[in-house]
């Protein structure tokens, strides 16, 4: 298992905005992503009675309505142990199937990267 400080430093920043943005709003999970400019989206979960969506559907959303056109890199902070494929697939329609989607614990432990495809 790979530590997230053996990641590159634009990597390790994703994971650490993502956990940043899981306990500053105490949702379950925490997501980043960056996009082909090196800008970063950052949200959590949604949970409302009429919209779910997951931390990092909500940063995808966000990229996309601030006019990003691809994306580098993904990261989400989760108890799970394995990234959803829904959010494989938000990652993927934007940043396409190579895409790296990082997932990682709540202390910023590498739990797996997976390409977004």
């Amino acid at each position: 298992m790979t530590q997230s400080t053996d990641l590159d430093p634009e990597d390790r920043k994703i994971i650490t905005l993502a956990r940043s943005a899981r306990a500053r709003n105490g949702v379950s999970e925490g997501a980043a992503v960056r996009d082909e400019t090196g800008r970063t989206y950052v949200a959590g979960t949604v949970e409302l009675e009429s919209l779910k969506l997951s931390a990092l559907q909500t940063a995808v959303a966000m990229a996309v309505a601030s006019g990003a056109k691809s994306l580098e890199a993904a990261a989400v902070v989760s108890e799970a142990d394995a990234a959803a494929e829904g959010d494989r697939a938000a990652v993927r329609d934007l940043g396409g199937p190579k895409t790296p989607v990082l997932l990682a614990g709540p202390d910023g432990t590498l739990k797996s990267a997976v390409a977004a495809g």
